[in-house]
């Protein structure tokens, strides 16, 4: 008897605090009023069947079956049916998470027809779960949105993050999207309140409040959070790391290191690797 064991390591992996909103099963039927609207959610809209476009603020494209369309909170939006065929798809609306696309963008759009399968089951069971809603029904489709978005991410090239949905604004969530996209890059507080259309003063306050951080605060601590990472997994210099980080220097670095992380950079990565080497 042929036997393959794989074992689990105890690496402690956290619950993905998003909050499934709803499922939602949609025809094209000639009665959308397709206006352009904003939720203070994120969407993810999987097209099953027919073709039709979305209007996303100011750009329009294109969707045929099996393509995802992932949009931010706060991001305008909708959606038109084209041709003799319906526009057919499942929407999910989770709250807390926002989406780090590349070029600063507030939505995307992937053709999964190569992975159909795997992705369609995902949708499928939860739809199937809300309408015949059986025992601990919410929990299952809970459950299959981790895994589903573990999926997206893995073959899409894009990151997530869970943020405070309901103090979140359109305009501080662009600024914040630009910083997670562009942290390695030379980025002033009047860039980011040029981006978010705001007032400088009013923009910090703004910002402040949505996500307990200063603009340059958060900036900061998505620099450190980056570099922890390089110092684990990679084997880069300090020097290069600070810059891959975006810090102008690499002394620069190394204060906002230790006042951030009560260490060295240094003393971090050998505390990483004796950890590795104990769990190894």
């Amino acid at each position: 008897m042929g036997n393959t064991r794989y074992q689990l390591t105890d690496t402690n992996h956290d619950k993905i605090a998003a909050k499934l909103l709803f499922v939602s099963s949609s025809v094209y039927e000639g009665d959308w009023p397709s206006i352009q609207h904003t939720h203070y959610f994120t969407e993810l809209f999987y097209v099953r069947g027919g073709s039709g476009k979305f209007i996303v603020e100011d750009k329009t494209f294109s969707v045929t079956q099996d393509d995802l369309v992932i949009i931010n909170p706060n991001v305008e939006h909708t959606e038109v049916s084209l041709g003799t065929v319906p526009l057919e798809y499942v929407v999910l609306g989770v709250e807390g998470l926002c989406f780090s696309f590349n070029e600063n963008a507030d939505y995307t759009v992937f053709n999964y027809r190569n992975r159909r399968e795997n992705l369609m089951f995902y949708f499928n069971s939860m739809v199937a779960e809300m309408e015949q809603k059986e025992k601990n029904y919410e929990l299952v489709c809970q459950d299959l949105l981790e895994v589903l978005l573990v999926n997206v991410v893995r073959h899409a090239g894009f990151t997530f993050e869970v943020v405070p949905a309901q103090k979140t604004t359109r305009e501080c969530g662009r600024a914040k999207r630009y910083i997670d996209s562009n942290y390695m890059e030379d980025i002033t507080l009047d860039t980011l309140a040029e981006i978010a259309h705001l007032n400088k003063f009013y923009f910090v306050h703004a910002f402040t409040n949505c996500y307990g951080l200063s603009p340059i605060n958060y900036l900061n601590d998505k620099r450190i959070r980056c570099s922890k990472e390089l110092l684990q997994s990679t084997d880069h210099s300090i020097a290069e790391i600070a810059q891959l980080s975006g810090f102008s220097s690499q002394s620069y670095f190394a204060q906002s290191f230790k006042k951030a992380c009560g260490v060295t950079a240094g003393s971090y990565r050998k505390m990483m690797k004796r950890g590795q080497e104990a769990a190894g």
